[in-house]
């Protein structure tokens, strides 16, 4: 039972992690340009979307929410991954898709964040966050290094 623990939240953390990171880089525009099958392409109509989830803001300071989400999707992602201080990237990454979550729900429609799994992504934070023990990481590894 231990195993499956330990195989669960490794996967756990690069399902999040793979999450997070897969949505940065298609704002950068490296799963194709706007149109062509990607979520937003390029910077702009990722921004645009912002927009939509924070439309009392104007779109300078939707950009400025645009690049702190951005910096922390990618952040907690590779945090998630690597194993490396996990317990404050899963709370990190709770609250992020949390806001990201209300606002969909709020500013879009309560079944948006619903057809995305916006919640699912919170939920499973939590939950890493919890754990005492996270195998095969970088926490791990320094825990076992200082004893």
């Amino acid at each position: 039972m231990k195993n499956t623990a330990a195989i669960g939240q490794l996967l756990l953390r690069l399902a999040l992690g793979i999450g997070f990171l897969i949505p940065v880089l298609d704002r950068l525009g490296f799963w194709g340009s706007p149109g062509s099958g990607a979520t937003w392409g390029d910077w702009k109509h990722f921004i645009d979307y912002t927009n939509t989830l924070i439309p009392f803001a104007n779109r300078q300071v939707a950009n400025v929410i645009g690049i702190i989400a951005t910096l922390g999707e990618f952040v907690f992602g590779i945090l998630l991954i690597v194993g490396y201080r996990i317990k404050e990237a899963g709370l990190g990454a709770a609250v992020l898709t949390l806001c990201f979550g209300l606002c969909m729900a709020i500013f879009v429609s309560i079944k948006a964040p619903f057809n995305y799994p916006v919640f699912v992504f919170t939920g499973a934070a939590l939950v890493l966050s919890a754990l005492d023990h996270y195998e095969w990481s970088l926490d791990s590894y320094i825990q076992k290094r200082d004893l």
